[in-house]
């Protein structure tokens, strides 16, 4: 297992803005609802970056229910707790991968774009939480598989780079873009029950280019490569170079872009 001190890949001044600006409540509502998420519900949302999501789970499961928003960066719950906290929700600043027996047990536990991130200690980390969750909770893991490498009309240049960039990713800074396919198998390890699995498209951009959009996908290339130090080999003017090529491609409507979402949900024993 990584050294706990490990940084997040997209730590950046702007991530909590980046996090926030992502997400999308409706598509929140439809996962949590298709997972089970009810009414009265004590609901622990791990990862929670900006806290929207939290806010989202919060308003599902009342009248009754309450949120613990967890994340590791103080910045981003400090925040959090500016923009969302409320009645039935609060944020604890903790470590995922550290014990968590101290935040009582709860009845359903989400997790959504946050083991794409671990990927040496993906399982390790779902097998320390799960201890929180009663006999009969909900588990729900959400993650995207082919992380940011479902891409047409990019140059054969740029399709090998942002190719080689991801396998760095990997090898350098514990990110896993295959994240996804694996969360059926952590909860059939787990002999969880009632385990089911959604496949949908997530990222799927074509035509104009939302503001949501161009600032997520700008910032992953501004923020990632500069973590690993990756050299642009194929780019006479280095990262410069790079960034105005993807820049103008990402700008294209005639461009496509998508990524498998998977979200997977089970029933502790």
């Amino acid at each position: 297992m990584p050294k706990l001190d490990q940084k997040y890949l997209m730590e950046s001044d702007e991530e909590y803005l980046r996090l926030d600006m992502k997400t999308n409540e409706q598509a929140v509502e439809k996962q949590a609802g298709w997972a089970g998420i009810q009414a009265g519900m004590r609901v622990a949302d791990l990862g929670c970056g900006s806290g929207k999501t939290s806010a989202v789970l919060r308003r599902l499961v009342q009248p009754g229910g309450s949120v613990i928003g967890i994340d590791f960066a103080e910045n981003r719950i400090r925040l959090a707790e500016e923009h969302y906290a409320g009645d039935g929700l609060q944020f604890q600043c903790r470590d995922i991968r550290q014990p968590l027996d101290d935040l009582g047990s709860f009845d359903f536990i989400w997790v959504r774009f946050v083991l794409e991130y671990y990927l040496a200690e993906g399982f390790a980390i779902v097998k320390n939480i799960e201890k929180m969750l009663r006999p009969g909770g909900i588990l729900c893991l959400v993650d995207l598989d082919h992380n940011c490498l479902s891409h047409y009309g990019l140059s054969d240049r740029l399709n090998r780079t942002l190719q080689a960039l991801l396998l760095e990713l990997q090898n350098k800074a514990n990110f896993d873009p295959y994240a996804g396919r694996k969360l059926y198998s952590f909860l059939y390890d787990l002999n969880y029950l009632d385990i089911r699995v959604e496949v949908a498209g997530h990222h799927v951009i074509y035509g104009d280019l939302k503001e949501a959009d161009a600032f997520n996908w700008l910032k992953k290339v501004e923020v990632a490569p500069g973590r690993i130090g990756y050299e642009f080999k194929e780019y006479a003017g280095g990262y410069p170079e790079f960034h105005d090529e993807f820049k103008n491609f990402f700008s294209d409507p005639r461009r496509f872009t998508y990524s498998p979402i998977i979200t997977c949900r089970g029933k502790k024993p």
